[in-house]
């Protein structure tokens, strides 16, 4: 199972079927993970995806942001928590699954040659991983995932650079930090409706101000 290699370029994505997408995706490779694809829940939202969609930097490819997003947040439910995509996958084949996820999504990324972007979602991998060996709580990740998706979208300023660094070194205030830099970023950029529907998904309250 690779995320490299040359293939037919995909169609123009519409970010709020960006999960549907990536199921056909998931399916059509013929991979080890391919029969245990099956499709969205109908009334389930690619909230994290069309955050990361609603900005000025993914404004030239907002289908590709949404898509690229959601593969990471998948990668991550099959490390730690329940997949959307896929089912009856045992915990060494979804670990396996949650790596190419990953993988999937940053080559994506780079294929937009978006390096800042790479950069970002490369953090949220790792602090991800740290976080849950940390047995740090769900906060501080709802932070971090609203954080990131918010930087994709508008860009990350001093205020996001920094909280990163202090939620990696354990200060327990990073996760308001990076919280209230993604409701500024947000509010900014006019998308504390976005913000908002993404932060109601993953039951993490955020005091957004429009």
């Amino acid at each position: 199972m690779s995320a490299t290699g040359a293939r037919a370029p995909d169609p123009v994505i519409e970010p709020a079927d960006c999960l549907r997408a990536l199921a056909h995706r998931l399916r059509e490779e013929g991979s080890v993970i391919s029969a245990a694809v099956r499709d969205p829940a109908p009334q389930l939202e690619p909230t994290l995806g069309l955050l990361a969609a609603s900005g000025p930097r993914s404004a030239e490819a907002p289908g590709e942001y949404a898509l690229l997003f959601e593969s990471v947040r998948e990668g991550y439910l099959l490390h730690y928590g329940a997949p959307r995509l896929l089912a009856d996958v045992d915990s060494d084949l979804a670990l396996l699954a949650g790596d190419y996820l990953y993988a999937l999504g940053l080559e994506r990324l780079a294929a937009l040659q978006d390096l800042e972007a790479v950069g970002e979602l490369s953090d949220l991998i790792s602090l991800s991983a740290q976080l849950n060996a940390e047995r740090r709580g769900a906060e501080p990740l709802g932070a971090l995932w609203l954080a990131a998706g918010t930087a994709l979208a508008c860009g990350a300023g001093p205020a996001h650079e920094g909280a990163k660094r202090d939620l990696r070194a354990g200060d327990p205030a990073a996760t308001t930090s990076l919280a209230s830099a993604a409701s500024a970023t947000a509010a900014e950029a006019g998308i504390v409706d976005v913000l908002a529907a993404a932060s109601d998904s993953i039951d993490f309250p955020l005091d957004l101000h429009s």
